[in-house]
């Protein structure tokens, strides 16, 4: 027999034992302020208080990315549950692997201002809902809740009722068991068929997404170009996976660069490995224009849900890639010329614009602020228009270094992810680029956390004083554009009250100070960049 402990002392003991969560990022209050306490008491185990709910579930969710293992959050019932939301939305659409245990109103407690029905808020977010009754199962439950959030690449939510919490049960002693799960066979006929347009191409592309950023497929796609001549390219996700190979195109999409556009336009066949081809990656289709397109995943229900493809091969990336190498090869077929083609002339914006004399070169500045933090990182960027110096401007680390926040289309999450990340791989500092709008919407809410808690954080704030998006959406129709613009407090100022340092620039000699400041950092660092909103995109190649 085991030892007979309390819900809440178990689920603790559970997370921390048998699942390897050695980090809890949450909020509490009522409904979960007893599993907490468990927790923290534990030997090696850690929590990380959030000042917002969404800010723990993105935490968890930018720890997900970055560990590989499950991001696990808690937050309380009733509107700590609501506040996590949208947090929820972008880990289902970022395909993350996260567990939110909240806390849920006892089912005879129907007159707490807190009580709300929980299942129908989570039916929005695409979350998969676990909802515990019984105390003995709920060990049970969370275990499984865990492994589906990896297998799955999806969040969990595990509705943990208040008055469950203080029920008896037996701690677990060991995991249930687990039923291997097989990766799918990739079927021969569609193989074929992909490799018949494969080899007839004369001007072929190799895409990899989030789903082949790793060593095994992004080695064996490298192979699979160089065998049969083709241009490599990523989607923003997977940003920088090919940098240095001669047949690198950079990101496609619509953060790519004049010269990748031209060369993406003109293929004839385009073989899209872990990428779901959404909207930003082909310019609605268009970028793609008449290429054949295979789309090799793991995901049955990504084939087609963006794009139309000629092909779809349901397999690993690495392994599909292997396969269709070694037929190319039984079958001699000879490589195109494609991949040692020179750069097309692009049609694009004069990629050594400055800006002007009396403003600042955001393009500039970001180059050499690139230059000056460290280049082994985690790189976590928010949303934004900035985000068309970002992109370009700052290098990708390392594979299992980089923290998407844009699946949703919000500003204002990224810095919970950066600090989320730290915790998964705190050896190295975290990089969160953001925009004003989104540093004070939400990264302002968790600068504080990321000063208690110890993050070596490097925030750099692209500063226009406004909406940016919004702004040259109003400015491109000849209306007024006050609305759009924002009196932020000094941003540095803030910054350093909070108990980081901060630090403003305004012109380019304003850097030298940024230098020192990372160079010599022992809080988190805040940089805010000086921007005129009608020269932000200026850029450099």
């Amino acid at each position: 027999m085991g030892v007979a402990v309390y819900l809440h002392q178990a689920i603790a003991r559970t997370l921390r034992d048998h699942l390897d969560a050695t980090t809890l990022f949450g909020v509490i209050g009522e409904g979960n302020l007893y599993l907490v306490d468990s927790y923290r008491g534990l030997p090696g185990a850690r929590y990380v208080a959030a000042a917002h709910e969404a800010g723990a579930v993105l935490m968890a969710n930018g720890y997900a990315q970055v560990s590989g293992k499950v991001g696990v959050a808690t937050v309380t019932h009733g509107p700590g549950l609501t506040n996590t939301v949208t947090a929820l939305v972008e880990a289902v659409r970022n395909r993350s692997s996260v567990v939110l245990i909240a806390g849920d109103t006892a089912a005879d407690d129907s007159r707490n201002v807190q009580n709300i029905d929980q299942a129908a808020v989570l039916a929005g977010t695409g979350a998969t809902l676990v909802q515990v009754t019984d105390a003995a199962q709920a060990q049970t439950q969370l275990v499984a809740a865990c492994r589906r959030a990896l297998d799955e690449r999806r969040p969990v939510v595990l509705n943990l009722p208040a008055d469950l919490q203080w029920s008896q049960v037996e701690q677990m002693r060991d995991l249930p068991p687990q039923r291997s799960a097989e990766s799918p066979g990739v079927a021969e006929s569609e193989l074929n068929d992909a490799l018949g347009l494969l080899a007839a191409a004369r001007r072929p592309v190799l895409l990899a997404g989030s789903g082949a950023a790793n060593p095994r497929a992004r080695q064996a796609v490298i192979r699979l170009a160089e065998r049969r001549g083709a241009r490599l390219a990523t989607t923003l996700k997977a940003k920088d996976l090919f940098r240095g190979h001669r047949a690198d195109l950079g990101v496609c999409g619509g953060y790519a660069s004049p010269e990748a556009v031209a060369a993406i336009s003109k293929s004839d066949c385009v073989v899209a490995f872990g990428a779901s081809l959404n909207d930003w990656t082909t310019e609605r289709g268009g970028l793609f224009g008449s290429a054949r397109v295979v789309q090799v995943d793991i995901d049955p229900t990504s084939f087609g849900r963006h794009l139309s493809v000629d092909v779809s091969l349901l397999g690993d990336s690495a392994d599909v890639a292997a396969e269709m190498l070694a037929l190319l090869e039984d079958a001699e077929i000879e490589p195109s010329t494609f991949i040692d083609e020179p750069p097309a002339e692009a049609n694009g914006p004069d990629a050594k614009r400055r800006g002007t004399a009396s403003v600042l070169d955001g393009a500039a500045a970001v180059s050499a602020i690139e230059s000056m933090v460290p280049q082994e990182r985690t790189l976590a960027m928010d949303a934004g228009r900035f985000l068309y110096l970002a992109v370009p401007g700052f290098s990708n680390p390392p594979l299992n270094a980089y923290v998407h926040s844009l699946n949703f289309g919000v500003i204002g999450i990224g810095l919970a992810n950066a600090i989320g990340a730290w915790f998964a791989a705190p050896q190295r500092p975290v990089l969160h680029v953001t925009g004003d709008g989104g540093f004070m919407l939400g990264g302002l809410n968790e600068f504080h956390t990321a000063v208690r808690e110890g993050a070596d954080l490097i925030a750099v704030v692209l500063n226009d004083g406004s909406y940016g998006a919004e702004h040259i959406q109003l400015r491109n129709r000849e209306l007024p554009v006050d609305v759009s613009m924002m009196a932020w407090p000094d941003l540095a100022a803030v910054a350093t009250a909070l108990g980081g340092h901060g630090v403003t620039v305004r012109s380019l000699t304003d850097l030298e100070r940024v230098e020192d400041v990372v160079r010599s950092r022992v809080a988190p660092v805040l940089v805010d960049v000086r921007l005129d909103p009608d020269h932000l995109n200026t850029f450099v190649s």
